[in-house]
């Protein structure tokens, strides 16, 4: 539940008139009307139709697709909100779909953006392809920013279009035959690209869960964080802190063993720190705090939700030199090469945003509006603690997670 995402929506729908009054427009400064036809009656008969044949191709569709369970998550809780609103058009709607930003990007940040972009329309300014991993000065600002001290550095670093496309990347890297664990309940792009490439078994309507993927159960009772030692060895581990959508964030001591946990089983941790800016206590903020990180984590971020970047689409990911497959050979040859085939690099205008974002006035304007956001989350958790519900999360992340005993989540929504 994103308390960022505090806007009613309101829906309109246009349709074709058969029967229209006369209208004109404008083109080219000529003024052309159209007059309808004057309303007539008339009766139709219905002819025996011949049967149409659907030409088809002879390719058949992916089976791993096919094992999705209906639509990614967030557009289909559009659908739903949509729906609701078409039956019910003066309802005042607070989605409770995909957390997106509703804050004004600090003007500190679009006014590097504006400049970068006015400068590609002058000869000095004008630059086409840029580095598939990033411009340099960006890395280096995201090294020394977030990672100082921590031994990770510039050329460990790719800037993207979002943490989310980098998953989907790094799931190209690992491929089909690896198994993975992830946590329960857990930001749902994890699951879905992993059944995408095949890692997966069929879903299984009685648990509601796919097979073959080592589900990490996070609860109230273990501090959503899961029993190790309960947990099955897998080759890759997603893991979210502060965790979308529980709020939950791991401490150094958990994420200690975790990192053991990894070490012990020869596993590869993808790290998603998305939400780290907003860590109130002192746990934390990147996975290579941990002493021997590096050797089985690689991490990857956003500006997303520090900067109001949902739109304009600007991350990261690490991949440190040490993390190493069975092998020997370094995952991050790997991770660039499928890099350089698949992706041209971010763009230009949103990698000076970002490098304004990494000013000192942009980390004060970015702190500011973080700010604001989990004064949101505070109201929302204090309304329903208020009115008797368990709450959970809220204070390292813009996530709240509430308890509705005996009712499914959907059922919640709807």
């Amino acid at each position: 539940m994103s308390p960022t995402q505090l806007l009613s929506t309101s829906i309109s729908s246009s349709s074709s008139a058969f029967l229209a009054a006369p209208f004109a427009f404008k083109a080219r400064n000529q003024n052309v009307s159209f007059a309808s036809k004057t309303p007539s009656i008339c009766t139709c008969a219905a002819a025996p139709q011949e049967q149409k044949t659907v030409y088809k191709t002879q390719v058949s569709r992916n089976a791993n697709i096919a094992k999705l369970q209906a639509g990614y998550l967030f557009p289909e809780v559009a659908r739903r909100r949509n729906a609701h609103m078409l039956k019910y058009p003066d309802a005042k709607v607070i989605s409770l779909g995909i957390g997106d930003t509703t804050e004004p990007i600090p003007e500190v940040i679009t006014s590097a953006i504006a400049k970068r972009a006015e400068a590609l329309s002058t000869l000095e300014g004008y630059s086409g392809y840029g580095p598939e991993q990033g411009e340099k000065p960006l890395r280096t600002a995201i090294a020394s920013t977030f990672y100082a001290g921590l031994g990770i550095e510039e050329d460990d670093i790719f800037v993207s279009d979002g943490a989310k496309c980098d998953i989907s990347r790094l799931q190209m890297v690992f491929g089909a035959n690896v198994t993975m664990a992830v946590q329960d309940p857990s930001y749902p792009a994890y699951v879905d690209s992993s059944v995408i490439m095949g890692q997966t078994g069929q879903f299984q309507k009685d648990v509601e869960k796919y097979g073959k993927i080592e589900y990490m159960r996070c609860t109230p009772e273990n501090g959503f964080f899961p029993d190790l030692s309960k947990v099955s060895r897998t080759d890759i581990i997603f893991f979210c802190s502060p965790n979308n959508p529980t709020g939950s964030a791991a401490t150094r001591e958990q994420l200690t063993r975790l990192v053991q946990f990894a070490k012990d089983n020869g596993s590869i941790i993808v790290y998603d720190s998305a939400y780290a800016m907003y860590m109130s206590d002192d746990n934390p903020r990147s996975i290579f705090e941990i002493p021997g990180a590096k050797e089985v984590a690689l991490e990857t971020s956003s500006f997303s939700k520090y900067a109001g970047f949902t739109g304009v689409r600007l991350g990261w990911t690490v991949v440190p030199k040490q993390l190493l497959y069975s092998d020997g050979f370094p995952v991050v040859k790997d991770f660039n090469r499928v890099v350089c085939t698949s992706f041209n690099g971010a763009s230009n205008i949103c990698q000076a945003g970002g490098r304004a974002c990494l000013s000192p006035e942009g980390l004060k304007a970015m702190s500011e509006v973080i700010g604001f956001y989990k004064e949101n989350t505070n109201i929302i958790m204090d309304t329903f603690n208020s009115l008797g519900f368990n709450v959970y999360g809220g204070k390292n992340a813009p996530y709240v997670w509430v308890h509705f005993p005996g009712q499914s989540s959907w059922d919640v929504f709807q």
